[in-house]
């Protein structure tokens, strides 16, 4: 597990990250959303030990990480700027990154590179961005260490190749309890992959939701009401939102699924049915409730 306590960063008179608590579980994808310049690639750093908070504390499984050996070999870190040896092959990477961790799995490396077109023996300088993009990834995963930090991952990667990364996650956390952590500008990146997403915004954690928990609380009707009858007069719904077209109602509300659909009944209405919503559908009920246009800071 990974615990964050008042975790607070400041350069010169910027604070970047604002005593920002966070629990990260085991086995979970965790996303970090935020825009450029909200602090997720500075809140990764200090997680992953390259930068030291100047308040609070980072644990890694009960670990302080920063300057911490062994904590740090429980992670592997993929940076949005990609870093890597003057003049190296993925062969020389993956060389020293067989030192750093003892894991590292060759013949699934030498497997990667091939299944992802890669030549292991031609200089990553000659590389295009997203290429460049895919080395880190492959030596992320062989590394074989419990979590994995990434930072706007699949930008750079075209649609398959970031559906091929999201199913290799997934069959490392199926098999041996991977745990990503990924930070993204863009909501719907992470949409089918994350467990829980927390919001960052102007340094601090805006929202941090369980997706399931989320999904359960929240949903769509769309509805035609009786003759004379209004959204306003469905009693005991708690109602988000409410949208119209002609007769048609969209509703959105917040409760337990089989109550809502009780109301519903109740009110008899010429037709209704429940619609599943999006992860933005879901976090721009959640952020308008706390006063926040998500639409502006995210999309």
């Amino acid at each position: 597990m990974i615990e964050t306590v008042n975790l607070t960063k400041q350069f010169d008179d910027i604070l970047a990250i604002d005593h920002v608590n966070a629990t990260i579980r085991d086995g979970s994808v965790f996303g970090l959303i935020g825009t450029n310049g909200a602090g997720k690639s500075t809140f990764l750093r200090m997680v992953a030990g390259v930068l030291k908070p100047d308040e609070g504390t980072v644990t890694i499984d009960g670990m302080s990480v920063f300057e911490n050996e062994e904590a740090k070999r429980r992670f592997f870190y993929i940076s949005d700027d990609q870093h890597f040896f003057n003049n190296a092959t993925p062969q020389d990477m993956m060389n020293y990154y067989k030192i750093v961790y003892p894991l590292f799995d060759e013949n699934r490396f030498d497997s990667l590179m091939s299944n992802f077109g890669l030549q292991k023996n031609r200089k990553i300088n000659t590389f295009s961005k997203g290429m460049k993009k895919q080395v880190s990834i492959i030596c992320g995963i062989c590394a074989y260490t419990e979590y994995l930090f990434c930072d706007e991952t699949f930008d750079g990667l075209d649609p398959v190749m970031r559906q091929a990364v999201k199913s290799i996650f997934a069959s490392d956390m199926e098999e041996r309890h991977l745990t990503p952590i990924i930070a993204s500008h863009n909501l719907r990146e992470l949409e089918d992959i994350c467990d829980h997403v927390g919001l960052l915004h102007k340094g601090g954690i805006l929202l941090s939701r369980d997706l399931d928990e989320m999904k359960m609380n929240i949903h769509k009707i769309q509805c035609v009401l009786r003759e004379g009858m209004e959204a306003a007069h469905l009693e005991g719904l708690e109602l988000l939102k409410t949208e119209s077209r002609g007769k048609l109602l969209t509703l959105t509300v917040r409760g337990d699924l089989s109550k809502v659909e009780h109301i519903m009944k109740k009110a008899e209405p010429v037709f209704y049915e429940t619609i599943p919503l999006s992860l933005e559908e879901i976090f721009i009920s959640e952020t308008e409730v706390v006063g926040y246009d998500i639409k502006k800071l995210i999309f």
